[in-house]
């Protein structure tokens, strides 16, 4: 009865979500182990995403480098709970923007202690407020 339960709120929780607008219909309907998050192709996102990603894996450079690697602090428990440091943060460039925009890229350091060599990765269009997990082929 307890399973049914939480089944009932999990699927309340992506009913709710879904009508809030915090998944775009093209992302496949798989979350995260643990999470609320879909998962999305890399090549369902934005160019700059893939083109962050290279970076993130190169290990630079970065167009905010005083920025970009940070530790992202995951306040709004949108991600996986893990220890303060574990997520680091990165830009995603949007064209046309004078600033960093909104658009980020979250990589875990997972095991490896390392966000190039992690691949835990979340993409955010909207500032933290929604998150997908990139899923690669």
């Amino acid at each position: 009865m307890a399973r049914l339960a939480a089944h009932l709120r999990i699927a309340l929780l992506f009913a709710l979500a879904g009508l809030c607008g915090f998944f775009a219909p093209a992302h496949s309907r798989e979350a995260a182990p643990g999470t609320a998050v879909v998962r999305a192709a890399l090549s369902e996102l934005p160019p700059e995403a893939a083109q962050t990603l290279e970076r993130i894996r190169r290990g630079g450079p970065f167009p905010y480098p005083d920025k970009d690697g940070s530790v992202f602090g995951n306040f709004e428990k949108r991600l996986p709970a893990r220890a303060r440091g574990y997520y680091q943060e990165f830009t995603v460039p949007t064209p046309g923007s004078r600033d960093r925009g909104a658009r980020r890229i979250i990589a875990g350091t997972g095991r490896t202690g390392s966000a190039a060599t992690c691949d835990e990765y979340y993409y955010s269009h909207d500032h933290y407020r929604s998150f997908v997990w990139i899923r690669e082929p």
